[in-house]
């Protein structure tokens, strides 16, 4: 393994912004920061949920608590290329994200019950109670096109804007390719802060300044919202 970090507790903030707005908050940033690990990347994930979606629906009613399975690869991996399982938890605005490196054939072994977790671990035990409480299975495939920075000055102060998110619910497999459904209108960019802690003066000064609020997307919610409800329940099951 190398030294990828697969713990993260931080709190994450979402701007869905247009293309102008990006253009000048990207202009006021560029000073201060500067490209991380992944700057450019497609990001995939596969979201695990129940038959009956019964995650997501409970996601969006905005819970004091909520936790996700997913697996994500930045770009498509081939047969030997790393993905990361990733269980996220969220509870009182705070995220708590960890994740179990392997390869795609490993994770959906492990996942769909066809073999043990990969190695022992704390991580391995918690995502093994998860599939066994919530009897999850690949249901959703969102892809984005990513660039990705963070502070040098504070670098768990990150910073990311998506492209293109676009989703599908067939071929539920990472390697199957990035191709999807668009999401968002043409030119818009979702930016995503990653922060340790309260964000930093200078930070909070500029986002009011060019009047830029958080807006709760979820990628996940909004795919269900868009087509999957629909798909499945043939309107039984709406959002207020």
């Amino acid at each position: 393994m190398n030294n990828t970090k697969l713990t993260f507790k931080r709190s994450e903030k979402k701007y869905l912004l247009s293309a102008a707005q990006y253009e000048t908050l990207r202009a006021e940033l560029s000073a201060r920061l500067v490209p991380d690990e992944y700057f450019l990347s497609t990001v995939c994930s596969v979201y695990y949920d129940s038959a009956d979606f019964e995650l997501i629906r409970r996601s969006i009613d905005s819970p004091v608590y909520k936790e996700k399975l997913r697996l994500r690869s930045y770009g498509v991996p081939g047969p030997d290329s790393p993905v990361f399982i990733e269980l996220k938890k969220k509870y009182r605005g705070t995220v708590y994200k960890r994740r179990v490196q392997a390869t795609e054939s490993v994770a959906m072994d492990w996942l769909g019950g066809r073999s043990p977790a990969p190695e022992d671990s704390q991580i391995c035990r918690e995502i093994d109670w998860f599939m066994h409480t919530h009897n999850p299975s690949p249901r959703i495939f969102i892809a984005s096109d990513r660039e990705a920075y963070f502070d040098p000055d504070a670098p768990e102060l990150r910073f990311t804007f998506d492209r293109d998110i676009r989703w599908r619910d067939t071929g539920l497999l990472l390697s199957s390719g990035s191709h999807g459904t668009p999401l968002l209108d043409g030119g818009q960019v979702l930016m995503e802060i990653k922060l340790p802690d309260a964000a930093p003066l200078w930070l909070a000064d500029m986002l009011s300044r060019l009047a830029l609020f958080p807006s709760g997307f979820s990628k996940y919610g909004n795919c269900y919202k868009a087509g999957l409800i629909e798909k499945y329940f043939d309107g039984v099951i709406t959002i207020a």
